[in-house]
């Protein structure tokens, strides 16, 4: 059974990083993501939206009715109000709530803000500790700094979508937002390491760039190696990974698919009596893992016909008896119902405005004492004007009169 969260008020949350207080001020993927990780751990984490329409991704399917799923899980544990920073009115309120803020996520087109008069140095003379996290395609700085920046187009530019497909087919990306959500988790890194200098070390508040491509780009680290001393250029595989054999997908004898991986000797040794094959333990061909590299096909050959010929269930308890590292390939109808999902709250049940309760990915990583949770699921446009607007000072008179003008 899924895991359940008590229906606690966002922002009001014990766990790691209770106490911080941030402001999100972008839309749809990589920066509300990494204020997204934030929140989870405890995190006050008001998230801005245009008056009116709000951010794109609640326009995003997948639909209930007429909610959107992805808004409900980005935005979860986030305090949402309307605010239009393009107006004079708008940036009086948001530099007072910059003014409480440590972290602010931003993800406009670099000299957007500056365009509407919100530069550096006015967000700064309102907070000057404050750790303003700038996240877009190519980077506030570089001859590429003003195109428009997405996740695909920068999963391309980076180098990823090259090296990922089978050889004699195109490039293919990513079937969820990957590159949004790893930059996500560099932009929050990003943050958590401005504050530990800004506090732990006696620094200041800084601003922290951080580009779609180039968060791609990081994880290339053999390719990038092979290229400069070897002059490799790395190409497309399929489900075979380059730097050891075997690894990779096959099938079984009741039409399921695994992964197995032996990144080691010592895996290896483990697997080749298991299949009934010692004798590839004092073969020269197959002994180490760089001479099973140079003989991929054959390997791949004597593994796979082993897969073919063994049940999904049996293979894995043989595995698992003899610790060579393998799993089914499972689908999100699989993870829901698989007791190791359940037993490590990896489905959390959580309250919906109006959908009621829904089921979202857990927390990650698991603290052993200060533990975060997921407390709401995607607030209502405009859902917390009079709380967070209150805390500013503004009466219901003064909501009213910018709400008419359509300030928030």
């Amino acid at each position: 059974m899924a895991g359940s969260t008590d229906n606690e008020a966002p922002g009001r949350s014990a766990g790691p990083l209770a106490g911080l207080r941030v402001l999100d001020i972008s839309t749809v993927y990589a920066a509300p993501f990494a204020a997204s990780l934030l929140a989870d751990l405890g995190a006050d984490v008001v998230k801005v939206e245009l008056p009116g329409s709000g951010d794109p991704l609640r326009g995003m399917e997948p639909f209930d009715g007429e909610e959107s799923l992805s808004w409900a899980s980005l935005t979860r544990n986030k305090r949402c109000v309307t605010l239009d920073l393009r107006r004079e009115q708008g940036q009086e309120i948001l530099l007072k709530l910059l003014a409480g803020r440590d972290v602010l996520f931003e993800n406009f087109r670099p000299g957007t803000l500056d365009r509407w008069g919100l530069e550096a140095d006015r967000l700064r003379a309102a907070n000057p500790d404050l750790v303003i996290i700038r996240v877009s395609g190519y980077g506030q700085t570089g001859p590429y700094r003003a195109k428009a920046g997405f996740g695909t187009p920068a999963t391309a530019f980076s180098g990823y979508a090259y090296i990922t497909g089978y050889p004699d087919r195109p490039p293919v990306l990513p079937p969820v937002s990957l590159t949004d959500y790893v930059t996500g988790m560099f932009a929050a890194i990003g943050a958590l390491s401005a504050l530990y200098h800004r506090d732990a070390l006696g620094g200041q508040g800084q601003e922290i760039d951080v580009a779609l491509y180039e968060s791609m780009f990081r994880l290339l680290e053999s390719v990038v190696a092979g290229y400069d001393r070897l002059g490799q250029v790395r190409e497309r595989s399929g489900n075979q990974m380059s730097a050891s054999v075997p690894a990779g997908m096959f099938g079984t004898a009741d039409g399921r698919w695994m992964v197995l991986t032996t990144s080691t000797d010592r895996t290896f040794n483990r697997l080749a009596p298991l299949m009934g094959r010692p004798d590839m333990l004092t073969d020269p061909r197959y002994a180490t893992n760089r001479a099973r590299v140079e003989h991929r096909d054959e390997v791949n050959a004597i593994v796979g016909e082993w897969f073919a010929g063994h049940s999904a269930e049996e293979i894995q308890r043989r595995c698992d008896e003899d610790g060579v590292p393998v799993s089914p390939v499972l689908s999100v109808a699989d993870a829901f119902a698989e007791p190791h999902y359940a037993a490590r709250d990896m489905i959390v049940e959580v309250d919906h405005p109006k959908l009621g309760r829904v089921r979202l990915p857990g927390v990650v990583p698991k603290f052993s004492s200060t533990p975060g949770a997921v407390r709401n699921a995607g607030p209502g446009l405009g859902q917390h004007n009079h709380e967070v607007y209150g805390e500013l000072g503004l009466d219901e008179a003064d909501l009213a009169r910018l709400s008419d003008e359509g300030v928030i």
